[in-house]
């Protein structure tokens, strides 16, 4: 796949992880990303929304892990092979928060500058505008870009007391 794919080297702008998500191509500030794991089971949490598929111990940290597919209104799949969690750090009222994200597939890393980003048209979608921080095109492809602070803030999780760190 031609792009504007680095590896390691730094340019100008800024580096994006894309994932797939129902056939669509997602992007988040690759400065956010904490790890990119394989699926495994998780701990179901009770009384929790569907999307919310459970909690994982990552080195001590218990982190919430929700899957992006169902929290957008996508139809939902088995995962698979390609069935990754992306790791994440969030933050909400001035506390990081790590938050796993379960994606179809983890797609490429690219340099969008700042310039290349537009604001996302105001459209009756099943995603939240304030979720979508603009949308870049690099090569043809579009790319929705997340802004992880408001899809992962608590409210928008009721993950109040789901977050905490052993101490």
């Amino acid at each position: 796949m031609a792009s504007e794919h680095t590896s390691g080297e730094l340019l100008s702008g800024e580096q994006y992880l894309s994932f797939m998500l129902d056939e669509e191509e997602y992007g988040v500030d690759i400065l956010r990303v904490q790890e990119v794991r394989g699926w495994t089971p998780v701990t179901r949490l009770p009384a929790s929304p569907s999307y919310i598929k459970g909690v994982l111990n990552l080195r001590g940290a218990i982190v919430p892990v929700v899957d992006l597919r169902e929290r957008f209104g996508f139809p939902t799949l088995p995962y698979g092979p390609t069935t990754v969690v992306v790791v994440v750090r969030a933050m909400q009222e001035d506390q990081e928060r790590v938050i796993g994200l379960v994606v179809d597939a983890v797609a490429e890393t690219y340099h969008i500058s700042a310039d290349q980003i537009r604001p996302a048209p105001r459209l009756d979608t099943a995603i939240r505008p304030d979720f979508i921080a603009g949308l870049a095109t690099v090569n043809e492809r579009m790319i929705v870009m997340l802004d992880l602070d408001h899809l992962l803030s608590a409210d928008e999780l009721a993950l109040d007391d789901v977050t905490t760190e052993d101490e």
